[in-house]
C-alpha cells in the first residue's frame, strides 16, 4: 500500500523527470514535445503539497488523505 508522503514525492519526481526530459536536446523532438504537453496539466510540486495540507486538516473525513503536506515520512 502506496502511503501519502510517497504517492506525494512519486507525483513531485514524476514532474521533475518530464521537465528534464523536455530539455533534454539528445531526445526526439517528438518525445520533448509530448513531456511539455504532459506538463501543462501536471501538478506543481507547491500544488501537491498543498493538497496535502487540505486534505490533512479536513476534519471528520471517512477518506484517508491522498496527498501529504511533505515528501519525507
Amino acid at each position: 500500500m502506496t502511503l501519502p508522503y510517497e504517492r506525494t514525492r512519486a507525483v513531485v519526481q514524476a514532474r521533475e523527470f518530464l521537465v528534464e526530459i523536455s530539455r533534454d536536446t539528445t531526445l526526439p523532438d517528438s518525445i520533448r514535445t509530448e513531456a511539455r504537453r504532459l506538463l501543462r496539466h501536471y501538478p506543481s510540486k507547491d500544488a501537491v503539497l498543498l493538497a496535502g495540507r487540505i486534505e490533512e486538516q479536513a476534519e471528520g473525513s471517512i477518506v484517508e488523505p491522498i496527498f501529504s503536506s511533505s515528501i519525507e515520512h
